[in-house]
């Protein structure tokens, strides 16, 4: 199993492309960044603090790494047309030679769409529009020219060149419900949500009874988990899957990700400190005590 980081989007860059230069340097395998342009306060209440914009900061990450995996965790169809997803996508994998993940979601977070006059659709018609952004995104990237014509988008010989270095680049899919499972496994090559070790048998489990019904093997999509890691008296905030403990009891609970499957453990660090210093300290005793024995 592969260790990356997720940084949050509240840190000046500077600081940000620090640590990212860092995780290149220290044998993470990829760093991944959310897409959205505020705090989550659960309800259409706006809310102030730094939030920097994903897709401006990924060129940046590209730019100053040379082997981690760079990619959004996720970019919502809700937001997001897909046409500029592709070409953004692509041009960033061109920067940075082949080393870019697409993230993708329907959209949820209801005060970054109310504040800004963006529309966030009933969940059906949510996910209806994400099945056609993500049939469009995947032809773009892959075939000369694209012509698609749904409920949602009218897409008519549309080019987009220059391809990516990746064929396929990667498309990652964050979710957890039921129909978005089915639509993953037709479109996606990787799949992605939160949850401690118990969540996660359960999750994962469905997504390979999807990929059975849909005719696809298991072992051809990649599957990643996200949760919160406490070391030691580490903080926690409420509210998000999380693993806590010493070091030996970290292991053993990522041992336990790994025996279920999953390719990859994606750990945010926003819980890790609350300056850029003992930020840096907590990742590297996580990284040597806990990641490295694993």
């Amino acid at each position: 199993m592969k260790f990356s980081l997720w940084p949050g989007n509240d840190r000046a860059p500077g600081d940000l492309l620090q640590e990212v230069r860092l995780a290149d340097a220290t044998g993470w395998h990829g760093v991944w960044l959310a897409d959205h342009y505020m705090p989550n306060t659960g309800d259409t209440t706006p809310a102030r603090g730094d939030t920097y914009e994903c897709w401006a900061l990924l060129p940046a990450l590209a730019a100053v790494t040379e082997r981690i995996r760079v990619g959004t965790l996720v970019s919502p169809t809700s937001v997001h047309h897909p046409a500029l997803l592709a070409k953004r996508a692509a041009t960033i994998d061109r920067l940075c030679g082949g080393r870019m993940v697409l993230g993708l979601g329907a959209g949820w977070q209801v005060n970054e769409h109310h504040a800004y006059g963006i529309e966030l659709e009933p969940p059906g018609k949510r996910v209806s529009r994400f099945e056609e952004a993500i049939q469009i995104v995947r032809s773009l990237l892959s075939q000369e020219t694209t012509t698609f014509h749904g409920a949602y988008y009218d897409i008519t010989d549309a080019p987009a060149d220059p391809k990516p270095v990746q064929s396929p680049l990667p498309l990652l899919v964050g979710t957890r419900g039921p129909r978005m499972r089915r639509i993953t496994v037709r479109y996606a090559d990787e799949w992605n949500t939160w949850g401690t070790p118990e969540q996660a048998a359960a999750a994962r489990a469905a997504v390979i009874e999807a990929c059975h019904e849909a005719g696809r093997d298991p072992a051809t999509i990649r599957t990643s988990i996200n949760a919160l890691v406490g070391l030691g008296a580490s903080a926690l905030p409420p509210g998000r899957a999380a693993i806590h403990g010493s070091a030996q009891q970290l292991a053993d609970q990522l041992g336990q990700y790994a025996d279920l499957g999953f390719d990859e453990f994606i750990m945010p660090d926003w819980n890790l400190g609350s300056d850029k210093s003992e930020r840096a300290d907590m990742l590297a005793r996580i990284k040597s005590e806990v990641f490295d024995r694993l």
